[in-house]
């Protein structure tokens, strides 16, 4: 099954790039750490359930950014082809000099997702490519009112990944071998409620190690570029994050058909 052609790839990459082409906009650079679980549990010969837990943090370790847990089912289509869907729950505390929200306390997100994936080969490389769809319900909160949402905002987004992974020790991946790995996924808001359509890109590149069929470790240097959805108050000037810094994952899988 070939890839998705370069112009479709372009057509979504294009928004990351635009936004740099802002002169006047207010940066604002942290420092993070990411700690990620994820499982792909088989329950069938063509269903697998997803499972996957975030703990994300600035200062690389010593202060909350968000928390993100996410549930969902996958189905076989073909071999190289598979959809999803599944729920995101987030939570995201403020942080940074500009942070999105200014209650001081935070804030929760509920998200539905849609995916589609191709996986591919190009000689020992390993290619996977995610277009996900996602409906994001993000918490209104009441002033002076703590942790009280008073209502949600509802968005729509596009996400579009290219993953890669070279084994260094023969032409496939086995246990007990190291690989290298990159990815790039682009983020797009669109819909009636958003006035900002690129919302983020995400660049990551390190290395991983397969320790069984079913289980993996990986350590990846990560950059992360976020548009605000509002602009700086007082100023007016949109609001970039440029964050970097790893992200450290443990990928463990079960079988748990008969």
């Amino acid at each position: 099954m070939s890839l998705l052609k370069p112009g479709a790839t372009f057509l979504l990459c294009w928004g990351s790039f635009a936004a740099f082409g802002q002169a006047n906009r207010i940066q604002d650079r942290n420092h993070i750490g990411w700690y990620v679980y994820e499982g792909d549990h088989q329950i069938s010969k063509r269903w697998t359930l997803h499972t996957e837990y975030q703990w994300r943090r600035t200062e690389f370790l010593t202060k909350p950014q968000q928390q993100l847990a996410r549930l969902g089912a996958a189905y076989q289509l073909r071999p190289r082809l598979s959809v999803a869907a599944g729920y995101t729950n987030l939570i995201t505390r403020p942080y940074g000099d500009f942070p999105t929200a200014d209650t001081g306390v935070p804030f929760p997100e509920h998200r539905s997702y849609q995916d589609v994936q191709l996986s591919d080969t190009l000689g020992r490389l390993g290619l996977e490519q995610r277009l996900r769809l996602e409906q994001r319900w993000q918490g209104q909160l009441a002033e002076g009112q703590g942790r009280t949402v008073q209502s949600w905002e509802y968005q729509n987004r596009i996400r579009y990944q290219l993953a890669l992974t070279l084994p260094l020790q023969g032409t496939r991946l086995d246990p007990g071998e190291w690989y290298l790995m990159a990815f790039d996924e682009v983020f797009l808001s669109f819909g009636r409620n958003v006035s900002k359509v690129f919302n983020q890109n995400r660049i990551g590149a390190g290395l991983g190690y397969q320790v069984r069929d079913n289980f993996s470790l990986e350590g990846l240097y990560l950059y992360q570029i976020t548009q605000h959805a509002e602009d700086e108050p007082v100023s007016g000037l949109p609001v970039f994050e440029f964050n970097q810094g790893f992200r450290l994952g443990i990928s463990y899988d079960l079988t748990l058909a008969k």
